[in-house]
């Protein structure tokens, strides 16, 4: 188990690029499978998570080739290229235990079935792993898929998918707007028979980019961007060249990297127009978010002030299915808003398990009262008391960053283990931030 060493207290400068959209990249990956010609996709990050769906991908015989430079040098400035191609694809090895033990520790490893299930008829896929931040049911995309006329069996601790005489368009109104399940079932409806519509789908960027994405392989879908989808069925798709989004949680943490280390930041190419409310809820903190072209800047601030409602009630922030806040950066709220002054109320409205890293901050000074699994009340220091370094673990992606912002803000030296937690969501965080200060303030130990 690796850690990471964090000196505190140190201000960093300089221009920093997003990667490209991690939960973008698990879906489009696995589109590659509908097709046996080849398809390219480009901007993919590094990362563990990544690494490890195309891992399983070659398992089951696509080809996965990088064709751009592999420097590190190109990596943090413009992403990998892959050239995939599907067109050996070995249905027998989903029955096989090293399968399964790969695709068990990916929660991505999902969205393989509805590609396999709408190019052969069957797949197979064991419980997928992933973050531990509570119960995330995988309801909504085997009952779309039963809907299209799928058998689902759950066997030996994993899922079989059968659609022996094709799958059928239909109706059907999601039981929620699962961003997984709905690119799921598009990619299992996308070549059935007749018209399939979704209502209450997800309308997240990264189903946005996915159905683009097959719209350019030779795919018939309509309202997309919108929460009811339309799509007409066709034989076959055929390849395509796409490039992922900027990761707009990276984007997130770096607002709040800049705001809580005093820092004088520029994020390059953020793809503002898919951030969403990302900059107004960091607005809303009290930080200067000025944008310039794609790029955002975020000046130095020796203190930012929490706004309040107009009524003069605390602020809250709470997550939502998009276009509201996304959860995945909840944990960087908070940790960004116990430096502020003022208070704020911070709702985790669909995980039960996400907030339960505030003891770790409560350890280091800060000012959180946990109300319950879903709400923490973070009344800020303004800067008048700095968290202390520390002793702690990383108990998934999104809080092991904001633990990790915290320990930058931090006097003293703190220790961050199981740091293969934020590996999975994060490329090279560490020699990224260490560039941005000139020095090594973090260090990895192994």
């Amino acid at each position: 188990m690796a850690t990471f060493e964090i000196q505190g207290g140190h201000r960093l400068s300089g221009e920093i690029n997003p990667q490209g959209a991690k939960n973008e990249a698990l879906q489009v990956i696995c589109a590659v499978l509908l097709t046996q010609e080849k398809v390219v996709i480009e901007n993919i990050p590094d990362i563990r998570d990544i690494n490890n769906l195309i891992e399983l991908l070659r398992m089951l015989g696509v080809k996965a080739t990088q064709t751009n430079d592999p420097s590190e040098e190109t990596l943090l400035r413009e992403g990998r290229t892959f050239e995939f191609q599907a067109d050996t694809v070995d249905l027998g090895v989903l029955d096989t235990e090293e399968y399964a033990r790969r695709a068990t520790s990916l929660r991505g490893s999902i969205m393989v079935l509805g590609p396999l299930l709408a190019r052969f008829g069957r797949g197979v896929v064991p419980q997928p792993g992933g973050d531990k931040i509570g119960r995330r049911r995988l309801d909504t995309h085997f009952l779309g898929m039963e809907k299209l006329g799928a058998h689902v069996e759950y066997v030996r601790g994993g899922y079989r998918v059968e659609a022996a005489k094709g799958l059928e368009g239909c109706y059907m109104l999601l039981d929620e707007a699962s961003v997984t399940g709905t690119a799921n079932i598009v990619m299992a409806a996308v070549m059935a028979h007749g018209t399939t519509t979704i209502m209450n789908a997800a309308c997240e960027p990264y189903v946005y980019q996915l159905c683009k994405m097959l719209n350019r392989m030779g795919a018939k879908i309509s309202g997309v961007g919108s929460n009811l989808l339309t799509i007409e069925g066709v034989g076959e798709l055929h390849g395509c060249c796409h490039r992922l989004l900027p990761d707009m949680i990276e984007v997130g943490s770096f607002i709040g990297l800049a705001a809580i280390t005093q820092s004088d930041l520029t994020i390059k190419n953020v793809g503002l127009e898919h951030l969403g409310l990302i900059p107004q809820v960091f607005r809303r903190l009290g930080i200067e978010v000025w944008q310039k072209g794609d790029d955002l800047w975020i000046p130095p601030l020796e203190h930012y002030e929490i706004e309040r409602f107009m009524d003069g009630s605390i602020m809250t922030v709470a997550d939502a299915p998009w276009p509201g806040f996304t959860p995945d950066l909840i944990s960087i709220v908070l940790v960004v808003a116990t430096q502020a002054k003022g208070s704020v109320l911070i709702h985790q409205k669909m995980f039960e398990s996400r907030l339960f890293f505030v003891d770790k901050l409560i350890d280091m000074g800060a000012q959180i009262i946990l109300c319950d699994p879903h709400r923490a009340t973070v009344i800020g220091l303004d800067r008048e008391h700095r968290l202390r370094g520390v002793k702690m673990t990383s108990p998934d992606i999104r809080a092991g960053v904001a633990l990790l912002l915290a320990a930058l803000s931090a006097d003293g030296v703190s220790r961050i283990d199981n740091i293969e937690q934020i590996d999975r969501g994060y490329q090279r965080i560490d020699t990224r931030i260490n560039t941005l200060a000139r020095r090594e303030i973090i260090k990895r130990v192994v």
